[in-house]
């Protein structure tokens, strides 16, 4: 595996504000921002919601819904996206009048994904809902639209995963991504879709009169953003300027300290500055907390959280919420140790490795398994796919891609080559796919996933680049720099944080952390003072020592250490050069 630092291409950067610092215009102007109008977020500049395949429908069903006062159930997803969605939901149809409406999230141990037969025997005959409103899951629930309907209940699905050929038969679904759909912009997570079906409806309600008839407010939508930023940011999807507006605006709520009492515990706990909050720090320290209720235990703390507005009841939930991500965090480790001497005990290495890895052990963690991919895929740059027991002889897959190769789409083909039945459930993105698969069955599907990968995956795609914003100089490796950068814009998937590269002599270089699994290197550049440089979930290597000469590429940070700021190199690959 070949590791190249690739530049990323700023031309351009010399016609963007002189008034922006020289690094940052090159940074903006490689991420395509052609002028200051590029930054402008506002949610008036935005695509309307009636662009939307099947937007009317699903209006029209919400407005009868509120006229008539049906019971609504929202039916929610078990990760920050669909926690978010939940609340978003929730609290917007409430402010538009909304009397009956509670929220169910299935158990991925218990129910599996999304609205099944399973979830919805849940649901008490007596007093059960008219509405059942699907929100980051949806789209490929056909078995579990047709329950609800033989049990008389509606469905309105929104949802922004792949589709399936075959939809489910409910009153409504939005969902950008479906056949037909013209809406200009793909990625929108499930609480962006959500989202806007409140914006629609709510100008729906506006036409007839509803809010001045029944003597209430008309809602400011603006207040939930907070919600959809972190939604938005925790899902990993693309960041388009829609999203970059979602994002933006919703950042902007949570520094002036106008976010949830939930959200805001959550910035606490974490240790995070409320007014310099980023969107890396939502995706890495807010999102795990939310998301270790539903990997490990039950999504439903997750969603309270986000819905109280008692600030002393977020504050216990938010407590609560980190000693179980903390638990993630041990539960994690050992899968990790214990898939890296799965590897470490097969017959290659990493110059000589597979097009794809299918890694299971029966005693892994359901809820980690996606993590535990992600891990794998970021040291060997090849598409993993990790396994734990599932029900009686089932287990159940989390897959992570990498560029190039569309792991969803890959599913299908294994599908397709698979004896027919055999893989039936799965789904997800480019990037990311779940699956459920017969014990029995996994060296078959390994055989054909490796087969797939060999027939599809283009060489280059193997070849790992690591992209770099260029090298700073001594004057640019500054705290100046490091506090800008990070609210500079809201960087995520598709809109990358700056990172940079640069060359090298390591002072000093010793483990930290509780499992020892961090590094803190001391480096000079021989151009200005030796700089701190950490190295999170990397083991030193025999070579890496005083003297060493590297290459890193790094972010810039800020490190807050009793009271006092220092610039910091945060390491993501570290290269020896001294060969």
């Amino acid at each position: 595996m070949t590791k190249n630092i690739v530049q990323r291409d700023s031309s351009g950067w010399d016609n963007l504000p002189l008034t922006w610092p020289a690094c940052l215009r090159r940074i903006l102007a490689a991420r395509g921002i052609k002028a200051e109008a590029d930054l402008s977020y506002d949610l008036t500049e935005l695509p309307k919601p009636d662009l939307m395949l099947g937007m009317d429908s699903a209006v029209q069903l919400l407005v009868q819904a509120l006229k008539e006062e049906w019971r609504i159930m929202i039916v929610a997803d078990f990760d920050t996206d669909g926690a978010t969605s939940c609340a978003v939901a929730i609290r917007g149809l409430q402010s538009m009048g909304v009397k009956h409406i509670d929220y169910i999230v299935p158990n991925r141990f218990v129910h599996g994904y999304g609205l099944t037969p399973e979830l919805l025997a849940e649901i008490p005959e007596d007093g059960q809902a008219d509405l059942l409103i699907t929100v980051d899951n949806g789209i490929a629930s056909i078995a579990g639209v047709d329950a609800a309907h033989k049990r008389g209940m509606k469905v309105l699905v929104t949802d922004h995963h792949l589709p399936g050929d075959e939809l489910p038969k409910a009153e409504a679904i939005i969902n950008p991504n479906q056949k037909g759909d013209t809406f200009p912009s793909k990625n929108m997570a499930g609480v962006g879709v959500c989202f806007y079906l409140l914006l629609a409806l709510r100008q729906q309600l506006r036409s007839q009169g509803w809010f001045e008839a029944q003597k209430i407010d008309e809602p400011k939508l603006n207040t939930l953003l907070d919600l959809v930023a972190l939604g938005t940011v925790a899902d990993v999807v693309p960041l388009d300027k829609l999203n970059r507006t979602l994002v933006n605006l919703g950042l902007a709520r949570i520094r002036a300290g106008r976010a949830c009492a939930g959200i805001n515990s959550l910035i606490q706990i974490s240790g995070k500055e409320r007014q310099s909050l980023s969107a890396p720090d939502m995706g890495f320290s807010i999102a795990p907390r939310l998301n270790a209720a539903g990997r490990l235990e039950d999504m439903s703390m997750g969603i309270e959280t986000l819905l109280t507005n008692d600030v002393n009841e977020a504050g216990d939930a938010a407590n609560m919420l980190d000693d179980i991500n903390k638990q993630r965090r041990e539960v994690e480790h050992d899968m990790q140790q214990q898939a890296l001497a799965m590897l470490e005990g097969m017959s290659f290495d990493e110059t000589n490795q597979p097009l794809g890895y299918c890694l299971y052990d029966p005693q892994w963690h359901q809820g980690v398994i996606g993590l535990l991919a992600s891990r794998i895929k970021e040291r060997r740059h090849r598409p993993v796919i990790a396994f734990a027991p599932g029900n009686e002889g089932e287990i159940k897959g989390s897959a992570r891609s990498i560029p190039g190769v569309h792991i969803r789409d890959v599913l299908a083909l294994v599908a397709n080559k698979m004896p027919a039945g055999r893989l039936t459930r799965f789904g997800g993105h480019a990037m990311a796919a779940g699956l459920t698969l017969a014990e029995e069955d996994l060296t078959l599907f390994e055989h054909c996933f490796l087969e797939v990968l060999d027939q599809t995956v283009e060489p280059a795609a193997l070849q790992q680049e690591l992209v770099s914003d260029g090298e700073l100089s001594a004057d640019e490796i500054s705290l100046e720099l490091a506090a800008l950068l990070p609210t500079a814009a809201p960087w995520g998937q598709g809109f990358p944080e700056p990172n940079f590269h640069g060359n090298f002599t390591v002072l000093a270089v010793r483990a930290v952390g509780q499992q020892q699994d961090h590094l803190r290197l001391t480096v000079d550049s021989g151009q200005g003072e030796p700089v701190t440089a950490m190295a999170f979930n990397q083991q030193q290597a025999e070579w890496l020592q005083q003297g060493a000469q590297v290459m890193l590429r790094y972010r810039l940070s800020v490190n807050n250490y009793r009271q006092q700021q220092t610039v910091q190199m945060l390491v993501e690959n570290i290269i020896r050069l001294d060969i």
